[in-house]
């Protein structure tokens, strides 16, 4: 399983190496927002009688969390 696990790795590394700069920044964008919206998606699955201002609010809360603070 390991030896599985870098070589997916390993091949997701040369992908990127094979893209130009803006296309890496387009898929760190598209990531980006992949997560978000699978966060949100968990959220209303979590709570899924909550008004969506309420949602909004403890995702909004929430992602903050996730920022960095060091810079």
């Amino acid at each position: 399983m390991k030896a599985e696990k870098r070589l997916n790795h390993s091949i997701y590394l040369e992908a990127l190496r094979r893209m130009s700069p803006a296309e890496r920044l387009d898929k760190a964008f598209e990531l980006s927002e992949f997560s978000r919206s699978l966060f949100l998606h968990g959220l209303r699955r979590r709570f899924p009688d909550l008004a969506e201002e309420s949602l909004m609010k403890i995702y909004l809360e929430r992602l903050s969390k996730c920022h960095n603070r060091n810079y």
